[in-house]
């Protein structure tokens, strides 16, 4: 029996395919990695479902990769040793909405541009990556631990529980999901840690190396009722840097990030055709800073954070201009504000795609000090290998009130242009290999930068394998990514 034939007989033949048309949808992807072939793709309606899917991979050893978001971005979807695809987007339901504990629990094919409208009719929000491509998996997004906009310790760990179908095709709940009666019991699925020893850590960051993740639940909040958003032209990265480590960790602000000419134009273009003239009036920096008050007495919460910025800013930080307004932007806040708390809209062609049409990201965790000499390494190989400096994206986003931060530079390029895509893949190699050497951590590491990582860490490679080998002993979950 072909595996076609065996995968029709738990989804249905119209739910499984091996098309070379519909198998081309998954050979490659927006990264600069090889395309790859599967055998087939499967779309499952449900655990049962992916479980026996995965099941009979497993009896059969055929390689499983597990998608769920519409738009692929750094290789870990591409099928690297054929096998079939299980792809959960028919599995798109938000299971529940439960604003007492401020948590939403929702299937892996749930998008952000779905998500956050649903959350928006319940009077709630999501914490949320900026700008990201609105037909994403939320629950892809925040497995692989995708940086939130909001700097506030409690938000920067979303995940509450889940649900995992293991490589033997056994269905296996984490975090108070597994706690007897869930979701009726008493816990409500509030409390992440569960009743015992829990595994949702093995997950997050693993793409799809040690099983598929049927459905989550996360933190949600209540709107706002109260925003004030603030600008600031920065040209000194250590300064504003010196600011931030004044201000965060007081638990002053939501959002808070620098973008530099460069992507904050190709936000806030209206088309395509404006990004010139908007990078060349920006200013090198610009430093972004929102304060909210949410539902408990949020006038004097705005109050306190307005008195104490005042104050720092007159008495410290004489040289920061923050204000409610960008210099020659009128209405920028009023632009940016609903922009910071949403998905890219579906109908606007993605920020990073419009400049070049291909966009290359290298991303990482550092200390914020180390950010501004990063920045220059960054743009010193980049110049080495002819690609111009005031072409680059960059981005600081401030984690945890500023006490690590992500450093993002984004090359765009062409993607018919084989010579340029050569170059920025070179630059990509470099960069990420003397970045490390400064101080980088990649906790997200895709690709070539995942060889690199893994090559630098044996004990922790030789543990991680270990662990896969309890989980997943015939790697059959998404092999050739990560270490595995």
């Amino acid at each position: 029996m072909s595996i076609k034939d065996a995968l029709a007989k738990i989804v249905g033949k119209e739910n499984v395919s091996d098309t070379v048309e519909d198998l081309q949808l998954y050979a490659k992807d927006l990264s600069l990695l090889p395309s790859g072939m599967a055998d087939a793709v499967v779309w499952p309606g449900s655990s049962e479902e992916v479980g026996k899917v995965v099941a009979y991979c497993n009896e059969n050893n055929i390689p499983v990769v597990p998608v769920s978001s519409r738009t692929h971005l750094y290789g870990s979807s591409i099928p690297k040793q054929g096998g079939v695809v299980v792809d959960m987007k028919r599995m798109n339901k938000i299971l529940e909405i439960d604003k007492a504990n401020r948590l939403a629990r929702f299937e892996a094919g749930v998008t952000w541009g779905q998500y956050c409208a649903a959350l928006k009719e319940q009077g709630m929000r999501t914490i949320m990556p900026l700008l990201p491509r609105p037909d994403r998996s939320v629950l892809s997004d925040t497995l692989d631990r995708a940086v939130p906009t909001n700097i506030v310790y409690d938000y920067g760990e979303p995940t509450q529980s889940m649900e995992v179908t293991w490589a033997d095709g056994s269905i296996f709940r984490m975090g108070s999901a597994s706690v007897n009666g869930f979701p009726d019991s008493k816990s409500r699925g509030a409390n992440p840690s569960g009743p015992g020893l829990d595994f949702y850590r093995f997950m997050q960051g693993s793409q799809g190396t040690m099983g598929i993740v049927n459905w989550m639940s996360a933190k949600i909040e209540h709107q706002t009722k109260i925003d004030k958003i603030y600008f600031a032209p920065v040209t000194d990265l250590e300064y504003a840097n010196n600011f931030l480590h004044r201000i965060l960790p007081r638990r002053i602000g939501q959002e808070c990030l620098l973008l530099n000419n460069v992507d904050l134009a190709a936000i806030i273009a209206d088309k395509a055709e404006d990004f010139d003239e908007l990078a060349a009036k920006l200013p090198p920096w610009t430093l972004i800073l929102t304060i909210s008050g949410v539902m408990r007495r949020p006038e004097e919460k705005i109050a306190y954070e307005e008195k104490f910025l005042t104050e720092v800013l007159r008495g410290e930080f004489t040289d920061m201009p923050l204000s409610d307004k960008l210099p020659g932007f009128p209405g920028l806040g009023r632009k940016l504000m609903p922009m910071l708390r949403s998905p890219w809209p579906a109908d606007v062609k993605y920020w990073k795609d419009r400049l070049r049409g291909g966009v290359q990201d290298i991303f990482y965790i550092t200390r914020p000090g180390k950010a501004k000499e990063q920045v220059a390494i960054m743009d010193a190989i980049a110049a080495k290998n002819g690609y111009p400096i005031a072409d680059i994206g960059k981005y600081i986003q401030p984690i945890e009130h500023n006490r690590a931060a992500q450093v993002e530079f984004s090359l765009f390029y062409n993607p018919e242009d084989e010579q340029e895509k050569a170059m920025v893949a070179k630059i990509n190699r470099e960069a990420a290999a003397a970045l490390m050497n400064a101080g980088a951590f990649f906790s997200r590491p895709y690709g070539e930068i995942a060889d690199m990582v893994y090559d630098k860490a044996a004990s922790y490679t030789m543990t991680l394998k270990r662990v896969k080998k309890v989980f997943d002993p015939n790697n059959i979950m998404n092999p050739g990514n990560l270490c595995f």
